[in-house]
C-alpha cells in the first residue's frame, strides 16, 4: 500500500508541474489537512453517542442474546464448528458486535474466532469455516450506520439515518452474494479447503 500510495502522490506532483497547477496543489494540500481535521472533530461528538449506547448494550448482554439468537443459523453456516466450542462463540459475538455497530468490541472477537478456527483446522489452508468468516466479517450487516451518519450529519443532513433502509438492503445483499459466491466457489474448485 504504501508504493501505491507513495506513486499516487508522486503522480500526483508530476501531473501538476506539467499542467502549471503547482501552486494550487500547494494551497490545497493544507486546506485538504485542515478539511480533515474539522471533519474528524465534527463527527466525533456523534460517534463518541452511539459508541456509548453500544457499549450499554454489550455491558446489559444484549450482544450476548443476540448470539444465542443466531446460534440455530450460525450451526448451518458452519456445520464443521461445535456449538459449544469457543470458535462458535466468538463467531456469535463477532456477528452479533457488528450489527449493533461495534466495531471495536467486534475486531478483538473476530480475531480469537479465527484463532480458534486456525486450531481446529490444523492446517496450512484456509477452511471453509474460515472463509466464510471472512466473508461475514468483511460484508457484515449494521442495525445503526454510526460512522455514514455522523459524516452525512456533518455535512448538512437534517435526516442523517434516513439511509438505513438503503443500507440494511445493501449489506444484506453484499452478504448473502459473497456466501453464496464462496460456497460456488467451494463446490466447483472441488476442495473443501482454500489455499492462504
Amino acid at each position: 500500500m504504501s508504493y501505491i500510495f507513495g506513486a499516487m502522490i508522486a503522480l500526483s506532483f508530476l501531473y501538476a508541474v506539467i499542467s502549471g497547477n503547482l501552486s494550487q496543489l500547494s494551497s490545497g494540500i493544507p486546506e485538504a489537512a485542515t478539511s480533515a481535521v474539522e471533519l474528524l472533530i465534527s463527527i466525533s461528538g456523534m460517534l463518541c453517542m452511539w459508541s456509548g449506547f453500544m457499549r450499554i448494550a454489550k455491558d446489559c448482554g444484549l450482544i450476548d442474546k443476540l448470539a444465542r439468537l443466531f446460534a440455530p443459523i450460525l450451526k448451518r453456516l458452519y456445520p464443521d464448528v461445535a456449538p459449544e466450542s469457543d470458535a462458535f462463540r466468538y463467531i456469535s459475538m463477532n456477528i452479533s458486535a457488528n450489527l449493533l455497530g461495534l466495531g471495536n468490541a467486534a475486531t478483538p472477537l473476530g480475531l480469537s474466532a479465527m484463532r480458534e478456527l486456525r486450531r481446529i483446522n490444523d492446517s496450512d489452508t484456509a477452511s471453509d469455516s474460515m472463509v466464510t468468516f471472512v466473508v461475514m466479517n468483511t460484508a457484515s450487516i449494521q442495525l445503526i450506520p454510526t460512522t455514514v451518519a455522523a459524516l452525512r450529519k456533518s455535512y448538512g443532513s437534517q435526516q442523517p439515518f434516513d439511509i438505513l433502509l438503503c443500507v440494511w438492503m445493501t449489506s444484506v445483499t453484499a452478504l448473502a452474494v459473497g456466501l453464496i459466491s464462496s460456497r460456488i466457489i467451494t463446490i466447483f474448485s472441488g476442495r473443501r479447503a482454500w489455499k492462504r
